[in-house]
């Protein structure tokens, strides 16, 4: 399967590449058009760093941030955010004047849960929701309603791509959107186009990546 890349300059003036293949591919939730392959903006230090200075770009001025929810597999880019949010003299209310990194913990039935000695770094406090891709927003939804239910504030969405403008009420913002892949499409599986065209699953995706399942 091809990858193609889109080099884009963005607001900053910074250069990212967007990874792309144009197929029909099968999330958990949905059926979509194209995958976009964020493995090298979420895991190599400079394409996050560059994807951390977009994304701050927009909480700089009126949020306070104390705490980062990094979702599918996003740790580096949030440890870049939390790095240039401090250097900036950013706001935010922890006793120790830093913003703490944190990951949640699914369990069985796909539900998020925080342990004892993470909760601290929830409860109380404002949280940035970062994620690679949110393409139905399930995934945000869960994470909204988790940090609702162990006390923290939700105070903003990110993430590298994102086809909708908002999730339960808070704007997604994204370095990446459909504006960049005008004919992107995300439906549930059973109003695929592709699929009542004959069209089969050329990979199955998720957060992990990609598995061709034909050829």
């Amino acid at each position: 399967m091809a990858i193609e890349i889109l080099q884009m300059r963005n607001p900053t003036g910074s250069s990212l590449p967007l990874r792309y293949a144009k197929g029909h591919f099968a999330t958990n939730h949905s059926h979509i058009n194209y995958y976009v392959d964020l493995t090298l903006t979420k895991h190599r230090l400079s394409e996050a760093r560059k994807a951390a200075v977009e994304l701050t770009e927009q909480f700089k001025s009126s949020t306070i941030v104390d705490t980062i929810l990094c979702l599918d597999g996003t740790e580096v880019v949030g440890a870049c955010m939390a790095s240039q949010l401090t250097a900036s003299g950013f706001m935010n209310l922890n006793a120790h004047q830093t913003i703490y990194v944190v990951t949640p913990e699914h369990s069985i039935g796909s539900q998020l849960l925080f342990r004892d000695n993470v909760v601290p770094m929830i409860y109380g406090k404002h949280i940035l929701i970062l994620a690679a891709s949110v393409t139905t927003g399930y995934t945000v939804q869960s994470a909204i309603e988790a940090l609702n239910y162990y006390g923290g504030i939700v105070v903003g969405v990110s993430s590298i791509f994102s086809c909708v403008r908002e999730c339960m009420g808070y704007p997604v913002v994204s370095v990446f959107n459909t504006e960049h892949l005008s004919d992107y499409v995300s439906t549930p599986p059973n109003e695929c186009p592709l699929c009542k065209a004959g069209q089969k699953v050329d990979a199955l995706v998720n957060t992990y990546g990609i598995s061709s399942i034909n050829g």
